[in-house]
């Protein structure tokens, strides 16, 4: 009787605080959405309903130009107080609940691009994208926490997908070398070891809690997907039989453990690295999956895409869609036409989206849609969701203004 009373003292706090978010949310959207973009998008095959901020973290500690002392002790005192600027956030996954909710996971709290200090983070909105609760931190590792995949199982799970990074150490980023290097000395080899990877975490009262992390081979931005069989498939970047290479895992568990299943090859004599991938399940049956591609050459930064009739088993050759931009998410619309969102990081800087009526064979390019211009080029990871009306909402991370930190955006559209 204890048990249960305490389980159901749990569950009204839960629903409590976010009632509490969602409410302290409205307010906190109506004074970002005053300032989101107003500037209208022409597209020939889809009407932009709406783009906004949907997610803003601001600074609460002191930052630069803040000033220190000590007092007739010896002890240190603040002489002036400058809070930081507004947090950097990035690279989110958007989905859908079966109640409807939707949840959008993201890597926050962050100074920058790359920093030690990210967390996975979600936010939910319960009236189809319109008002969005607060950032609620799920995972803080000793690490780096990247990116964020996020799907909600058959079983009602909700699965959360990221890795972790010492990327602020590596000899590329000299900035942020030079910035954390006191950082880094901190971390010891025993923490280094024990929380760098890919990582998966389920939860199964609907993130009230979360279980421990679980290893996986793979890492891609969005995360793994569910097929019709009940199988989790995740399709990303690893290190597999000591090689670096796009591996296939899937699990049979509900995202308790995973094992590999099929590699994916690059193109025949192509030394570009093939990263971040997603997929989808056709009504057909059939598996679509695209990644990103850069090679040396920038204009030709196509999608390429690759196709499984056996369930992940084995993949046709890997080809170009045609598409410039990167990365990608797909979605399957309930007409059957399928759904690609991608950033481009070209002028003009922006997010966009491409069409296949015939399960990826061909794509609609000359048709592609423009759902957002952006400032610069640190953008994009746009991820998508259907929703009940059949209009489409798709989520990203951008700056509003050049020199901004990034916040997570949305663009409501409909096609025609």
């Amino acid at each position: 009787m204890q048990t249960l009373s305490r389980r159901i003292f749990s569950i009204f706090i839960w629903v409590f605080s976010s009632v509490i978010g969602l409410l302290t949310g409205m307010i906190y959207a109506a004074e970002n959405n005053a300032n989101a973009a107003t500037v209208p998008i022409e597209n020939a095959i889809a009407t932009i309903i709406e783009t906004k901020v949907i997610c803003r973290e601001p600074g609460k500690y002191l930052g630069q130009g803040s000033e220190y002392g000590v007092n007739e002790h010896g002890h240190p005192i603040i002489l002036k107080r400058v809070v930081e600027s507004d947090r950097y956030l990035g690279w989110a996954t958007l989905a859908r609940t079966r109640t409807g909710e939707l949840i959008v996971a993201f890597s926050g709290d962050r100074d920058a691009h790359v920093c030690p200090w990210g967390k996975t983070q979600i936010i939910r909105s319960l009236d189809q994208g319109k008002n969005w609760t607060l950032p609620q931190t799920i995972t803080s590792t000793p690490l780096d926490d990247r990116d964020a995949g996020i799907i909600q199982t058959k079983a009602g799970t909700l699965l959360v997908s990221w890795f972790t990074s010492l990327a602020f150490e590596l000899p590329y980023y000299e900035a942020a070398i030079q910035h954390y290097a006191r950082h880094g000395e901190k971390i010891p080899p025993e923490i280094r070891n024990k929380w760098l990877g890919n990582w998966v975490r389920r939860s199964e009262d609907n993130g009230q809690s979360w279980g421990e992390p679980v290893r996986t081979v793979s890492t891609a931005p969005h995360g793994p997907i569910q097929l019709r069989d009940g199988r989790l498939l995740y399709i990303g970047n690893g290190q597999w039989q000591n090689q670096t290479t796009v591996t296939v895992e899937q699990s049979s568990d509900d995202g308790r453990t995973w094992s590999v299943i099929a590699t994916i090859e690059k193109p025949q004599g192509s030394t570009t690295r093939m990263c971040e991938p997603h997929l989808v399940e056709l009504a057909s049956g059939k598996l679509l999956a695209m990644f990103r591609y850069e090679p040396k050459d920038r204009s030709k930064c196509f999608l390429m895409q690759s196709e499984s009739s056996d369930g992940g088993k084995t993949w046709s050759l890997v080809h170009s869609s045609g598409i410039w931009g990167y990365p990608p998410h797909l979605i399957q619309l309930r007409n059957g036409w399928v759904l690609v969102v991608y950033g481009y990081r070209r002028e003009p800087f922006g997010e966009r989206a491409c069409i296949s009526r015939d399960e990826g064979r061909t794509w609609d390019l000359e048709n592609q849609v423009m759902l957002a211009g952006a400032p610069g080029p640190d953008l994009g990871y746009p991820t998508s969701a259907q929703l009940e009306d059949g209009s489409i909402l798709t989520v990203y991370y951008q700056a509003k203004k050049l020199g901004e930190p990034t916040n997570l955006m949305s663009t409501h559209w409909r096609l025609k």
